[in-house]
């Protein structure tokens, strides 16, 4: 088999991977653990906030997914619809005819979060949505993606048009379910989404803890990381248990995605060690 077609089929295989898991996700910690996966690899972000149209405040409320510590300063330029990034964002993609386009941030006015995002490496922003048919003007659905040195070319950009009735069923089961538990939209702070935590209000994590939970995130079993370590299975049971303790997780999916938030898996950031 040739090369591209050997690529050809791994992409087809990505794509069905992505398609059905969809249907498993259904709270915050998930969707960003789904995003992680085989969605980088058709729309690459380190950045991604969500917007649904919220019946209660008859507006679009915006979740933060963010895999990289980012400055509060541009986290707080990222929370309503009428910051500078987000309403630009809006504008620009009504202007292109509610098209997946991008922003150059360096276009955009003088603006603290701008400013903030564009030193931590940002250039572009890549956004997409969706309208109610009858109200175009009403976003019933919105999609930015973004990444330090990131440049969005027209083959992303045809992913995320193919990939967006995919993305807005997905994140509209979360958002319902999260409404539905009352659970306010991530704001920049939490378990998903933002900034790291300094390290004073950290749990303590051990550096061997630290390490399973780098295996765990490699979707590795208790009996495959113990193979691993040289340790026993109930060993690692017991490591994972107190992990889940620390952070305050109901499930190792849960866990790895509060690990990334709190930046414990980070390459070059050493966990507090107990």
């Amino acid at each position: 088999m040739s090369n591209s077609s050997t690529e050809s089929s791994s992409l087809s295989e990505s794509m069905l991977r992505l398609v059905e898991s969809a249907p498993q996700v259904h709270r915050r910690y998930q969707f960003f653990l789904w995003s992680q996966g085989d969605l980088q690899r058709w729309i690459p972000h380190k950045l991604m906030v969500c917007g649904a149209y919220d019946r209660r405040s008859r507006d679009v409320a915006l979740d933060i997914f963010n895999s990289l510590p980012m400055p509060a300063a541009a986290l707080r330029g990222l929370q309503g619809v009428r910051d500078l990034p987000i309403a630009s964002a809006m504008a620009q993609w009504r202007q292109q005819r509610y098209q997946p386009c991008v922003i150059d941030l360096r276009q955009l006015p003088e603006d603290e979060a701008v400013a903030a995002l564009m030193a931590d490496g940002y250039r572009q922003l890549m956004m997409h949505g969706l309208t109610r048919p009858s109200r175009p003007d009403e976003i019933v659905s919105f999609f930015i993606f973004g990444a330090p040195d990131q440049s969005y070319d027209e083959d992303v950009m045809k992913a995320v048009d193919m990939l967006l009735p995919c993305l807005h069923m997905t994140y509209q089961r979360v958002h319902t379910t999260e409404v539905d538990l009352g659970t306010p939209p991530m704001q920049g702070q939490g378990s998903y989404a933002s900034g790291s935590p300094s390290a004073s209000h950290r749990p303590l994590v051990t550096a061997r803890e630290r390490e399973i939970l780098m295996w765990v995130r490699d979707g590795m079993s208790n009996q495959q990381i113990s193979d691993k370590l040289g340790i026993s299975a109930l060993t690692v049971k017991n490591h994972v248990q107190k992990i889940l303790r620390k952070l305050g997780a109901a499930n190792r999916a849960q866990a790895v995605a509060k690990a990334m938030n709190m930046n414990l898996l980070g390459a070059g950031q050493d966990a507090p060690l107990s």
